[in-house]
């Protein structure tokens, strides 16, 4: 490259990356030391199996090294279809349909059944390949908090007028190895005339009677609402590749339409034909099961853990680089275990993930227990390893008061919701960058006396009255984006088990630098909120505006504040065209204090979030 410039920029990038602890390497694992193999996911030892690599090298002899083209154009083989239909037979299914990866699976899955007036609601814990799905999708996107059936069901009763709904969930999730509860996701989706689809790239082999995953395991997939399952051949199979699994028409569906399928060189017979003959192995694998819920039970009893649901085991640490220190000793002494940091998993829940196989053995176990023993009381409960995507406890979900402009009524909003939060349990209040003398925690303080409030000190304080960039570079300082997000992480932690209410300054998409805006802050804290704008003339364009670009980051307003003089017609028009259930009118209290702030609390505390 000639680009000095650019190579400049992206090694700053990473030198900034690796002063976070956030560095990464690329180490394969040798196989041959699968005995304390404590990090791959090929829980039942497939990858090494003699008839699977028998069928890989056959498979290759006969058809060759490369699929040579795309499935619609001739490539592939015959071990495709045996593939195909061993897997949909063994899972109870009519067809199933390989691609070449798990990604390319639910790329092609999210984008054929969703589109322009459908509404995909996702599991805050899904992995990154259905996320991107989703946002390639071009329906609307909803979070709903992880394994939150109550919030599911607020979030589906917002979307009724959309022509389908699709929840999407994994039936183990692959950081905290906890399982969705399919079940009661069934029911709800029969309720609310939606349609289930379940990610079981880490319960397919492991959980569910035969190995068939957890929708075998809680429901007849005849006459569910699970319309699609994805599972991957990486892992319990041991090779690669990715099926969608469902009706005949959803299979043909996706060879029409699914273009990460149409448009790519299909699987290499080695991998259809390992995957061919890994399928009966897995499903008769009862023995290797059993072995890994033993295993399992031991680990968790020992480092007084919940004992897994599956063969994840996440042991939470907390901070990045004690995280990757702990797994370095543990290789050092000859155990593989490799630490997850952000943005694999929230901020502050840096973590090792522990993966059990059948072909650990028990001194393998009892060691990994011995070196993790002294750790254990600076680790983080299971219930916190993942803190944004947990059953919603007040520490855990913060609510941030964004705005659609400046000077729109944040601060009173604020002062609203504290005062209501206080009549429910204690509240901390937070403004993360204060710019201009007028201070909005000062305001907070004097509206919510005599409530149990507590306020944190604003991350960043600049006395221009400005944009947090331009107030920052007048008083020749500059914002550290990853700093204001440590420190966002820090705040909520001190909250515990306070209500933590955060208020941002100006719009949405005002900028901390040159590169990051408190809207991208939102979409990787992924906190709720809601959304405050004056009720008047200009509302509309703006507030529609703030309402599209929070959706296309996947983030959900559960409420929005107009404040001002009523305005019926601007607020018929944004509950409808906005799709909010919840829309509050505030006026402009004369006087503003705490009197006026309680006579509306007591008029609207049912409603509010």
């Amino acid at each position: 490259m000639s680009d000095d410039g650019l190579r400049a920029a992206w090694r700053a990038e990473l030198d900034d990356l690796a002063a976070r602890g956030l560095a990464r390497a690329v180490q394969p694992l040798d196989p041959r030391a699968r005995a304390t193999d404590f990090t791959t996911n090929d829980y039942l030892g497939l990858s090494q199996h003699a008839d699977v690599l028998e069928a890989i090298a056959k498979a290759t002899r006969e058809h060759g090294a490369g699929a040579r083209a795309s499935r619609l154009l001739g490539g592939g083989s015959p071990f495709d279809v045996q593939a195909e239909q061993a897997l949909a037979d063994w899972l109870g299914a009519e067809a199933a349909l390989l691609f070449p990866t798990g990604f390319q699976a639910n790329l092609g899955l999210a984008t054929t059944i969703a589109g322009h007036g459908d509404v995909l609601l996702s599991d805050a814990a899904m992995h990154a390949s259905m996320i991107d799905a989703c946002r390639l999708s071009r329906a609307q996107v909803r979070v709903f908090a992880h394994n939150d059936l109550e919030h599911l069901e607020s979030l589906l009763a917002l979307s009724r007028g959309a022509r389908r709904r699709f929840v999407l969930t994994e039936g183990v999730f692959s950081m905290d190895g906890d399982r969705a509860p399919i079940a009661a996701l069934d029911a709800l989706c029969a309720r609310c005339d939606a349609w289930l689809v379940v990610d079981e790239a880490h319960s397919l082999g492991v959980v569910g009677p035969e190995g068939a995953g957890v929708v075998v395991d809680e429901l007849d997939p005849v006459g569910s609402r699970v319309v699609a399952r994805v599972v991957t051949g990486g892992k319990a199979l041991g090779s690669a590749g990715g099926f969608v699994v469902g009706s005949r028409e959803l299979r043909e569906r996706l060879v029409h339409g699914a273009r990460s399928f149409v448009f790519t060189t299909g699987t290499t017979p080695g991998v259809a034909g390992g995957l061919a003959a890994a399928i009966p192995l897995a499903r008769a694998a009862d023995s290797e099961r059993l072995r890994i819920r033993e295993l399992g039970a031991t680990l968790a009893q020992r480092l007084d853990l919940p004992e897994p649901p599956s063969a994840i085991v996440p042991f939470v640490v907390g901070a990045n680089e004690p995280a990757m220190a702990l797994a370095e000793s543990l290789r050092d002494g000859g155990l593989e275990v490799r630490a997850v940091r952000p943005p694999t998993v929230p901020e502050g829940t840096a973590r090792l993930r522990l993966v059990l196989h059948a072909y650990n053995d028990s001194p393998s176990v009892e060691r990994l227990c011995d070196a993790l023993e002294p750790a254990r009381g600076t680790s983080a409960p299971r219930s916190a390893a993942r803190m944004d995507i947990t059953a919603r406890t007040v520490a855990a979900q913060p609510l941030v008061v964004a705005g659609t402009d400046t000077e729109i009524g944040k601060t009173v909003v604020s002062a609203l919701l504290a005062r209501a939060f206080a009549a429910r349990g204690p509240v901390r209040y937070w403004k993360p960058v204060q710019t201009g003398d007028d201070s909005d925690t000062r305001t907070v303080r004097a509206l919510a006396a005599g409530c149990d409030v507590e306020f944190g000190t604003p991350a960043y304080e600049f006395p221009l009255p400005a944009s947090p960039h331009e107030a920052a570079a007048d008083a020749g300082a500059c914002i550290d984006y990853e700093v204001l997000l440590e420190r966002f992480g820090a705040e909520r932690a001190d909250a515990d088990p306070r209500q933590l209410l955060v208020e941002l300054a100006g719009g949405l998409l005002v900028p901390y630098d040159d590169t990051h805006t408190q809207l991208d802050a939102l979409a990787r804290l992924r906190p709720r909120l809601v959304l405050a704008a004056r009720s008047g003339l200009g509302t509309l364009n703006h507030t529609l505006l703030s309402l599209e670009a929070l959706r296309a980051r996947g983030l959900e307003p559960e409420a929005l504040f107009l404040v001002g003089d009523p305005h019926p017609s601007n607020r018929a028009t944004l509950s409808a065209m906005g799709r909010i259930e919840r829309v509050f009118e505030v006026p402009r209290f004369t006087p503003l204090d705490a009197a006026a702030l309680d006579g509306w609390i007591e008029e609207h505390a049912h409603r509010l979030p």
